[in-house]
């Protein structure tokens, strides 16, 4: 029996739309996380930067901590509180930022004072 073209296609097939779908894959479930980061309602900049990427959960905000930035949704409370709860977990904070700007220095020295 002599083996046709058509017939080593079809055998292919199914490897190469595996292959298609697991690189699709991959590139969706990666994009939530860079639009998640670029989304971000408070942007902080720290004295020292953590050891290692963290989680952290603080209240009902969730922060994503690399190196000397941070970042998470918005919270209720103030700014002012907000950067105090992140100040206790994380060490001194350089920069609080939200969309509104950032936060004055008085608030910012504040918000370090309570760490401590």
């Amino acid at each position: 029996m002599i083996a046709q073209p058509t017939s080593t296609l079809r055998q292919l097939l199914p490897a190469v739309l595996a292959l298609v779908a697991t690189a699709g894959s991959f590139v969706l479930t990666a994009a939530p996380v860079r639009a998640a980061d670029a989304n971000a309602f408070y942007s902080v900049t720290l004295a020292a930067p953590v050891a290692k990427p963290a989680k952290l959960m603080l209240g009902d905000v969730l922060w994503n901590c690399a190196g000397a930035s941070c970042s998470a949704a918005q919270d209720t409370a103030r700014p002012v509180i907000v950067c105090t709860k992140l100040a206790a977990k994380v060490g001194q904070i350089s920069t609080f930022t939200t969309p509104k700007g950032e936060l004055a220095a008085e608030d910012l020295a504040r918000c370090n004072a309570a760490k401590s």
